[in-house]
């Protein structure tokens, strides 16, 4: 971390106000040649505005609005300057061409900045990860998760169960390492119970039906039925756009389309699918297109996390194929279209009744959607906490850890149980980044006064 990097931090475009951001120990030398100003002149964490000029040609780059942040108080951990520049793109590539050409100084690499503040323990990784969660987040429950996840949602509790865990594994260490002391406890009676609830724990962890990934990556509802149904209407009214091309002709979507929204704040993946014909796959006359289509629909239909299955009030009688789906699984709703159409077509469950093409129950139906989605991410307890593993990194090695922890209480020699510990408190590290154990010393000289 010699070197002195330099980015824009805002979006690259025409804009009122570009932010130019500068880490390292060459930060303010940096802020002295470009303004002409002397080191004294810094004021630390305020702003303000100086004239930026080339170093040789002397011509000016700009007039600048300049934060300036010392080690270890910015976010990096490092000396830091922002300039506030104006957004013009040749004002930015001219203060950019500049800095490049200051000793020491380089262009960032892509995350090198949050990179920079993990290295010096200004963050650990899950905050790291929230940060570009925050930046990407779309909704505002993504928004709300990334929050809690820059404040510790996994972090700190990842650190309490590592803080239990190396005190757990001091005990065993200590008894390995100094067998003829007097130690103040039976361990193995006493470590026990503390694994026990630890695992319980982790297992409470891991039993969120993936809740956080999918507030992250997007909740999947497929939109599934008999052909012209009406399916493509539908999809195209909730995304208020022609996503997908609609027809009288049966079998027009052959592929699965999906468009991403914002429904009541969680993200979705709408997908639109080909018309439920099973029986027809690979039957002659039948295009290999249209077939394949079909193949992926029922793929989507047995993957999707919510399912909309849409059927025909014209039809006459429920198709089969669609029916059978409801019944298959669970977080469906079923929805009778074409209502404007006339047709009487019964339901032994209750379903709503819409006409996508007069927007008619389009409302009720959307209602209805986000109690679905209300109801799958809190899996029917309205009082469950919010989901702290955002992604399957942290599940992995959360899963190992309780393998690990599993092993080791099922060990027959002291040796294999503290090997096991140790591989448990090495997957917590990974979570966070803080894979150390030479914190153990303190815990068992503080804990065991070795030696009395």
């Amino acid at each position: 971390m010699s070197d002195t990097i330099f980015a824009q931090a805002s979006a690259r475009g025409f804009s009122g106000v570009a932010v130019i951001r500068v880490s390292g120990s060459g930060a303010f030398d940096g802020l002295c040649k470009l303004a002409d100003i002397r080191a004294e002149q810094i004021r630390f964490r305020s702003a303000q505005l100086f004239k930026l000029k080339r170093n040789v040609s002397r011509e000016t780059l700009d007039h600048a609005l300049v934060l300036s942040f010392k080690a270890p108080h910015s976010y990096t951990g490092e000396d830091v300057v922002e300039y506030h520049v104006h957004g013009g793109i040749a004002v930015v590539d001219g203060v950019l061409e500049e800095l490049g050409a200051l000793p020491g100084y380089r262009m960032a690499e892509p995350g090198e900045f949050t990179r920079r503040a993990f290295e010096n323990d200004k963050m650990d990784l899950t905050e790291a990860e929230a940060i570009a969660d925050l930046i990407h987040a779309e909704t505002a429950l993504q928004k709300q998760q990334a929050l809690a996840q820059m404040k510790g949602a996994l972090g700190q509790v990842i650190e309490d169960w590592r803080e239990r865990l190396s005190k757990v594994l001091a005990y065993v260490e200590a008894e390995l390492e100094f067998p003829d002391e007097d130690l103040p406890i039976d361990i193995q009676k006493e470590i026990r119970p503390q694994v026990t609830e630890l695992c319980k724990q982790i297992d409470v962890c891991l039993n969120d039906d993936r809740r956080g990934e999918r507030m992250r990556d997007g909740i999947c509802i497929a939109v599934i039925g008999a052909p012209n149904v009406g399916k493509s209407s539908l999809v195209n009214a909730l995304a208020q756009r022609d996503v997908a091309i609609v027809s009288e002709v049966a079998g027009t979507t052959r592929d699965v389309i999906e468009v991403h929204l914002d429904i009541a704040g969680y993200p979705v993946i709408l997908s639109d699918t080909a018309g439920l014909r099973p029986e027809q796959i690979g039957a002659d006359g039948q295009g290999a297109i249209e077939s394949e289509g079909i193949r992926r629909a029922m793929k989507v239909a047995e993957e999707a996390d919510i399912r909309v299955i849409l059927y025909d009030a014209t039809a006459g009688e429920l198709d089969a194929h669609s029916f059978a789906l409801e019944q298959k699984y669970p977080h469906t709703l079923a929805v009778i279209n074409k209502l404007d159409k006339g047709g009487d077509l019964s339901h032994p469950c209750e379903a709503l009744q819409i006409s996508v093409h007069k927007n008619q129950g389009i409302d009720a139906f959307l209602e209805a959607l986000v109690g679905k989605i209300n109801d799958f991410m809190k899996n029917g307890d309205a009082e469950r906490e919010a989901p702290i593993i955002t992604r399957q990194r942290h599940r992995a090695a959360l899963t190992d850890c309780r393998e690990s922890l599993e092993r080791g209480m099922e060990a027959k020699l002291p040796e294999l149980l503290a090997e096991d510990l140790r591989l448990a408190l090495r997957d917590l590290g990974r979570i966070t980044g803080k894979v150390d154990v030479e914190d153990l010393l303190d815990i068992v000289f503080r804990d065991f006064c070795i030696g009395k």
